[in-house]
């Protein structure tokens, strides 16, 4: 007795080589979805991962920003013998109001200002010359002299409020005669440093010290 198993007919051949195609076809259509799907995750990973650094720069930059726009300097706009208008070097800084703070020696309160930035001569006038007299400095002062004080400016940038605490040299010269009598003639602003608001009558008290030595 032969137990052997009987050839295939033609067609189930070729019927049992259509089905092996036909799993070719599934493996390879398996293997080209988990491609499509590994490349779309990819895709979307890199997009993530652009817009992520996209905005990390633009958080980078509005820091950055911000910071510029805190960096405050004042200049002198126009100069009067009793007045100084005050600007911003920056144009989109925009002075909200100041308090500007004089050396005990002259013994005169700090002056407060509101949407007019400005340094007055009157101010301090009396005081000056009397300061002036009791540390022996002379009546008259062809050159420039300064006068330290304390500005701290409250201002908004892009509809953000800032503050700021800075020591200033006001130049000024003293002028006149027996007769009329002298006055202080005001000649400009000159920034000195940044300085913290605890610290800031030390710091122009020591140095109207250093600066009215005979």
């Amino acid at each position: 007795m032969n137990d052997a198993p009987e050839p295939d007919t033609p067609k189930e051949a070729r019927a049992a080589e259509a089905a092996a195609i036909r799993r070719r076809w599934i493996t390879l259509g398996e293997v080209l979805a988990v491609l499509a799907v590994g490349i779309s995750a990819l895709t979307l990973y890199l997009n993530w991962a652009d817009k992520q650094d996209e905005r990390a720069e633009k958080a980078a930059e509005s820091r950055k920003a911000s910071s510029r726009a805190a960096i405050l300097v004042l200049n002198a706009d126009g100069v009067t013998d009793d007045r100084i208008v005050i600007k911003t070097t920056d144009p989109d800084q925009v002075i909200q109001s100041q308090t500007i703070l004089f050396p005990r020696a002259l013994g005169i309160a700090p002056v407060e200002t509101t949407g007019d930035p400005r340094i007055e001569a009157g101010w301090f006038d009396g005081a000056l010359k009397k300061a002036r007299a009791r540390a022996k400095l002379p009546d008259d002062s062809v050159g420039d002299e300064r006068l330290p004080v304390a500005i701290t400016t409250r201002f908004v940038v892009g509809g953000d409020a800032h503050e700021n605490v800075a020591l200033y040299d006001i130049g000024y010269g003293v002028k006149g005669g027996w007769i009329a009598g002298h006055s202080v003639a005001l000649r400009g602003l000159s920034r000195v440093a940044t300085v913290k608001d605890d610290s800031a009558q030390a710091r122009i008290d020591a140095r109207w010290a250093q600066l009215s030595k005979p």
